[in-house]
């Protein structure tokens, strides 16, 4: 840590306690470090099916149950201080309303009450949404409907990544491809895509939904990726990689989806690029807070 005397003494013990847990690094003349997230997003129906069962939680954005996708890659800005949050929903069912368990989460997320205890707050909300599904498909005649979750928040101290199914979060850093997310899946019959051991919909007398949490750090330069299966088996994590090293933003989240159309567009294909940079602050703007 970078820390000027003058301000040191200002700040007193908390305030110098507090720099230290957040982690963030301030120089002479009073200017304060902090990150930023840049974020690009987009979701598209793909070439074979006639309705997009994906939807999404981006940073306050939600797609309606009925729609085609965004029309193309959209893009916002957010302090970390605002605890942003980023999710995709890969809904599922068929002709039994897969979009509407899609944007029953999505929507559950916009209403649901975060602080910034992610790690606890993504296992009530998942509890919630599963509920909301549950209770949706219990009202009106619905054999089963669920969606999938992968879903990652930022605060100043760092991030919390959820998932339950098999959308995936992907960590782009120094060059290199990692998923991080956990993928909820049974064994596969040869030939086909394993089926899903977990997903938001499940009754609790049949299941207790069981999703992966898990805290990770916020560091400048770091790239994630969230994105349903849409994405991810049209184009290969070694490509994706190939296609993040060589692009940035905008055009990275564009080629992307390009790539996955290319390839057959077999299925709905939603993702989330997220960007990490730093963010100059008001040293008098974080002591009053």
């Amino acid at each position: 840590m970078v820390c000027s005397p003058f301000y040191l003494k200002r700040a007193g013990a908390h305030g110098i306690l507090d720099i230290i847990r957040r982690g963030i690094f301030f120089a002479e003349g009073g200017v304060l470090m902090g990150h930023k997230i840049e974020y690009y997003f987009a979701s598209h129906v793909g070439k074979c099916r006639k309705v997009n069962q994906d939807n999404f939680y981006c940073n306050g954005s939600v797609m309606h149950h009925v729609n085609r996708g965004t029309g193309g890659v959209r893009k916002g800005s957010v302090d970390c201080r605002e605890n942003p949050i980023f999710a995709v929903f890969d809904g599922m069912g068929g002709e039994e309303q897969g979009e509407m368990a899609a944007y029953l989460a999505a929507k559950e997320m916009e209403d649901f009450s975060f602080e910034g205890s992610f790690d606890r707050e993504f296992f009530d909300f998942c509890t919630a949404a599963n509920q909301k599904i549950c209770e949706y498909t219990q009202q009106n005649g619905i054999s089963s409907m669920g969606t999938t979750a992968a879903i990652l928040g930022f605060t100043e101290e760092g991030s919390c990544l959820c998932n339950i199914g098999d959308s995936k979060v992907f960590l782009f850093s120094e060059d290199l491809l990692t998923q991080i997310s956990y993928d909820h899946v049974g064994i596969a019959v040869f030939g086909k895509k394993p089926p899903l051991s977990q997903n938001l919909g499940i009754p609790e007398d049949e299941m207790i939904i069981e999703p992966y949490v898990a805290n990770g750090g916020c560091q400048t330069g770091n790239v994630y990726l969230i994105c349903s299966d849409g994405l991810t088996d049209m184009v290969t994590q070694e490509r994706i990689q190939a296609i993040l090293t060589e692009f940035t933003g905008r055009e990275a989240a564009k080629q992307l989806l390009e790539e996955a159309l290319r390839n057959g567009g077999r299925d709905n294909i939603t993702l989330i690029l997220l960007y990490v940079s730093k963010q100059k602050r008001s040293l008098l703007g974080f002591l009053k807070r």
